[in-house]
């Protein structure tokens, strides 16, 4: 991989996510990339289609400044807390603007991306017998097994324009090493025409064991070294999750005026580098 693909972060941003971009924030509860998305809200990105399995505050956020006029996800809330009461807002109010939702199942979430990163239309799986979601997502079909005539669950395949993950660290060749709790981030790597990664920290070698999850340098197209970069989730063997800053965005995100003020200071009013020193959240607002 070519030295130039190590840029800052608002450049990467800048290069690759534009207005109108399907764009996948992938992680499960462990090494999601906020400040991804906090630089994604500072350079007023807009008309995005956000994609992950499992949304929380990182959506909400970027629901609630305007980010976003669609969501496809398969859970969203708060882990642990509750709702996301931005989004809630959008989809009941359409508050700041209305947004269309697809949902489905983690299962099927699942077999869209791995359609997606082999180069299909869609995957069929067993699911979706005697629910209703069919009904609401158009990107849910049936199907009938060639072979024993079974039929079978269908999903249309997720290609993000931009993949974004945080991932622990890479090497100088550019490769990234993602360990720990592993959700769908090689999936919508494969799956997505550019990928955005930002990692802790460059190291010589990514000491990797056998098992490890290693993006090859030649699949990414931009590295970004930000420390802390998950925050307030958490990377294994550098930081833990911060629970306090999770129950605190309950009423945080309550009230349109007092989210609009804390994203002022904390997200819109900072610098990369600032928001990834992983200052507490309860600490600021104290």
């Amino acid at each position: 991989m070519s030295i130039s693909k190590f840029m800052p972060l608002p450049d990467a941003i800048a290069e690759y996510v534009f207005d109108g971009a399907s764009v996948a924030f992938e992680g499960f509860s462990h090494l999601v990339p906020f400040a991804a998305a906090h630089e994604t809200i500072r350079q007023r990105r807009q008309g995005l289609t956000l994609v992950r399995m499992t949304p929380d505050l990182i959506f909400d956020q970027m629901i609630g400044m305007g980010c976003a006029d669609r969501v496809f996800f398969s859970y969203a809330g708060n882990p642990g807390v509750g709702l996301l009461r931005r989004m809630r807002d959008a989809v009941e109010n359409a508050w700041p603007n209305p947004i269309e939702i697809r949902e489905h199942s983690h299962a099927a979430f699942a077999n869209a991306y791995v359609a997606g990163a082999s180069g299909l239309s869609f995957m069929v799986f067993r699911g979706y017998r005697g629910v209703d979601l069919p009904k609401f997502n158009p990107d849910i079909r049936t199907v009938r097994c060639p072979f024993g005539g079974e039929e079978l669950a269908a999903v249309r395949a997720i290609n993000p324009d931009v993949a974004i993950i945080h991932a622990q660290r890479a090497d100088h060749a550019g490769n990234v090493l993602v360990e720990g709790i592993v959700g769908m981030q090689k999936e919508a790597v494969f799956a997505a025409e550019r990928t955005v990664v930002t990692v802790e920290e460059i190291v010589e070698d990514l000491n990797s064991h056998p098992n490890a999850c290693v993006l090859p340098g030649w699949l990414l197209d931009a590295v970004c070294v930000v420390p802390g970069g998950a925050h307030p989730s958490y990377a294994q063997g550098y930081y833990g999750r911060d629970n306090a800053a999770y129950r605190e965005w309950n009423s945080i995100s309550a009230d349109r005026k007092t989210f609009l003020a804390w994203m002022k200071t904390h997200v819109l009013d900072q610098t990369p580098d600032v928001f990834a020193s992983r200052v507490l959240w309860r600490e600021d607002a104290a």
